[in-house]
């Protein structure tokens, strides 16, 4: 699928061009974040199943119980939980994230510009979807009672890395892009999990849009080898392209049938593979309407990652309060956005942005408006 591309708008992954989506892509989806588990730390303290092969934690108490046993067990060699904040990139949001969808909050917790709506109600639910205030309540008290490395704030990311690496903690949160300086240093003793939930079965998914994770080539309308341009981007985007991609550690292919776990020699990049079952289509509010490709909101300050860093230090104590305001500030924004795009003649609204009959629970079509 190869196309020559005019100057247009992106917005989340998405080409669009005098209302025409355009993608190339490459890249598949697979869930954005996973709970890293090193083997070794949960293995010295026990926490193993009848044939020694490491228990992994697949829900909130299992998360919680699996912390304080290497915390109190370990001798002060390792933590249940470590992180690194220093380099100002939103990590903790990454945990409310993971923890609140598999709680059923499909909007998640992304510090993306423009993401992390409910799409059932078009607006963030932070301050209304109890799962937001009920992780942070546990948050806290995994801080209060001593399950995480005490210099997680002021780590960089890659040295948060390196001390899980190390064993300094059981358990992180990141994502794929962890794997390759591991992978490097032949680290391979770990497991990983999405979507912890407070129940056996996580009650939301990671969503992905139909259109693909981006278009990252193009050639020119007015190229004299126009031709043999769409002969190698249709080549660099064919399944046998994908397989290559998945087979070297990129990440997820675009194709489906490319992300078969089986041949992969990394286990744990393998098992991130197979996630892929984890992700489902969503709805895509700009496939519904392009005229919305013009509405760019404004970031808020504090965002979703700087609240959640004040309710674990401590500085934000009215964490309800917190949630609410920075929802409506957020909704505030995205009405102004949609208010300076209808002002130039777009037919737009924040309605747009409301899928009423999604059921997160499975995969949706988005139809473009009538």
């Amino acid at each position: 699928m190869a196309v020559a591309l005019p100057r247009g708008h992106l917005l989340g992954r998405r080409h669009v061009f005098d209302g025409k989506v355009y993608s190339a892509p490459l890249k598949g989806s697979g869930p954005q974040l996973q709970l890293y588990v090193h083997h070794g730390v949960f293995k010295s303290v026990g926490l193993t199943n009848p044939d020694g092969s490491v228990k992994i934690p697949r829900t909130w108490d299992e998360v919680t119980s699996a912390a304080q046993t290497i915390t109190k067990k370990s001798g002060g060699k390792s933590y249940g939980f470590g992180f690194g904040n220093a380099d100002g990139i939103g990590v903790l949001a990454w945990w409310l994230d993971l923890f609140v969808r598999g709680a059923g909050a499909p909007g998640g917790a992304p510090t993306v510009p423009g993401t992390g709506m409910d799409y059932r109600v078009g607006k963030w639910t932070f301050g209304t979807d109890r799962a937001y205030a009920d992780f942070l309540e546990l948050f806290v008290e995994w801080k209060k009672r001593g399950f995480f490395h005490p210099n997680s704030v002021s780590l960089s990311d890659e040295a948060a890395r390196a001390f899980f690496e190390r064993g300094k903690f059981g358990m992180t949160v990141g994502g794929v892009w962890n794997q390759p300086e591991w992978t490097q240093h032949k680290f391979t003793d770990y497991s990983l999990v999405t979507l912890p939930s407070p129940t056996a079965t996580p009650k939301g998914f990671y969503y992905a849009d139909p259109v693909g994770n981006g278009t990252f080539a193009a050639v020119s309308a007015k190229s004299k080898k126009a031709h043999e341009g769409f002969q190698w981007l249709d080549a660099l985007t064919s399944p046998a392209a994908g397989r290559r991609w998945v087979e070297d550690l990129n990440g997820v292919s675009a194709h489906p049938a490319d992300n078969d776990p089986d041949g992969i020699d990394s286990k744990p990049f393998a098992a991130f593979i197979g996630m892929t079952r984890q992700v489902l289509r969503g709805p895509v509010p700009l496939v519904r309407n392009p005229e919305l490709a013009g509405v760019a909101p404004g970031v808020p300050k504090p965002d979703i990652s700087d609240v959640v860093t004040g309710v674990y230090t401590g500085q934000i104590k009215d964490v309800q309060g917190a949630l609410s305001g920075l929802a409506d500030k957020k909704f505030q924004l995205l009405s102004d956005a949609v208010a300076a795009v209808a002002e130039q003649g777009k037919k737009v609204s924040t309605s747009d942005y409301v899928f009423a009959d999604w059921d997160p629970t499975k995969p949706y079509t988005t139809k473009k408006k009538a």
